[in-house]
């Protein structure tokens, strides 16, 4: 194919790599943003190896081990004093390069903009997409003032669970998360290279992530997050700081110089969960990538992960194809099994962490909490989590990713 008038709706981690992966391939791409200034949303995350592999060959691999924090280990604890029942080692798969990296989702969004900032991809911003239409092989955007864009020969859906772009299907999860990223303490406890996590049962949960130094923070910095029924965010609100955080310190006390930095409840965000998969993630013209296509319990960042992972599925299988249409099933081909794969464990595993089920979190505290400690369950458990079960690289054409530090300029790098 020659180059394609392509349009990307969405600033997220998906949209930004696949608008870097399309231009140098030598597309003309158009990035559609609500926000009159791209930023991001949210706090904390992990990359996994799977999204290493990608930002790998975006030359932005060094960037972010520069900008996160490496974690070699997840551990979670059932209570303040009770026994390990989460315990997972990047060790256990047997390969050197396997890690993940805490990281702050500006310091990913801050790389990815300047990259494709550097490249010449013009961003469109204040435009908020209400939908799109196809004319033969084209297609055209639609925006919430009336305007049109287009016609394109691709436009990639980027934006995320609620898009306007595919039609509604899935379930909002009765779980969210409060998040805040807050300075890492002097002289604390925590592990700085392992996301630390203490739950009561299933319902309640707090975690701890180092995810390195964001952009203008003057010291490294956690993800804190601490989980709670959607329907409970009001009375959480209502019942006060103080209370909430006699709560955390009940289960946690480590967590008091964390607690100490939050003097105002407008500095945790609440994040709302939906587990979703549309049947069709190709139409013509138009293709949903990430939580557009699928979304779930973010399952430590997981989601960002995939993203990057159909960002670069997206770009080899219009590569390799004589036509639009024959890219976009290649694409969704070689993604579907592992994205099915992660849908069906992210539903299995949810509710054995947040749910209000009294059976599950007895199983998981006396049973699978010291069964996971044997092998093969901790190498399954640190293929779940970093990404691999299924061996998704493979299909892609990728490989795990090397850890020596490479210096790529970012208009030479493959």
């Amino acid at each position: 194919m020659g180059p394609l008038d392509i349009a990307i709706a969405g600033c997220g981690p998906g949209g930004l790599a696949v608008a870097l992966l399309l231009k140098r391939d030598g597309h003309r791409v158009t990035l559609f943003e609500r926000f009159e200034v791209p930023r991001p949303i949210g706090s904390g995350l992990m990359i996994q190896p799977t999204g290493l592999a990608v930002l790998e060959q975006l030359g932005l691999d060094d960037v972010v081990l520069q900008s996160g924090a490496r974690i070699d280990r997840l551990i979670g604890q059932a209570g303040a004093a009770g026994p390990v029942v989460l315990d997972v080692n990047y060790a256990a798969l047997g390969r050197p390069t396997a890690f993940g990296i805490g990281i702050h989702r500006a310091s990913l969004f801050a790389l990815l903009h300047d990259a494709v900032t550097a490249a010449g991809v013009p961003i469109v911003t204040g435009r908020t997409v209400a939908g799109s239409d196809a004319d033969g092989a084209k297609r055209y955007l639609r925006f919430a003032d009336g305007d049109i864009a287009g016609p394109f020969d691709l436009v990639v859906d980027a934006l995320g669970t609620r898009t306007p772009l595919a039609p509604p299907t899935g379930h909002a999860l009765t779980y969210g998360a409060l998040w805040a990223s807050l300075d890492w303490p002097d002289g604390s406890r925590f592990d700085m290279a392992a996301l630390e996590q203490r739950y009561r049962r299933a319902s309640t949960m707090v975690g701890v992530l180092p995810i390195g130094t964001p952009p203008n923070a003057p010291r490294p910095q956690a993800a804190f997050f601490w989980s709670l029924r959607a329907d409970q965010l009001e009375a959480w609100r209502a019942g006060g700081l103080d209370a909430w955080k006699a709560e955390v310190l009940a289960l946690w006390p480590a967590c008091a110089p964390l607690l100490d930095q939050i003097i105002d409840p407008d500095q945790l965000t609440f994040a709302h969960y939906a587990h979703r998969t549309l049947r069709q993630a190709a139409e013509p013209a138009l293709i949903h990538i990430g939580d557009a296509w699928h979304s779930a319990s973010p399952q430590l960042g997981q989601g960002a992960n995939m993203a990057l992972l159909d960002a670069w599925a997206l770009a080899k299988g219009l590569r390799e194809s004589a036509s639009v249409a024959e890219g976009l099933d290649h694409a969704v081909a070689r993604r579907r099994r592992h994205i099915h794969l992660y849908q069906w464990l992210t539903a299995v595993f949810t509710p054995v962490y947040q749910s209000d089920s009294l059976v599950l979190p007895f199983i998981r505290d006396r049973l699978v909490g010291p069964l996971s400690k044997l092998w093969p369950a901790t190498w399954i458990q640190a293929a779940m989590v970093s990404g691999l079960i299924g061996n998704p690289l493979r299909p892609l054409g990728l490989a795990m990713p090397c850890t020596e530090p490479r210096t790529v300029p970012l208009r030479d790098a493959a």
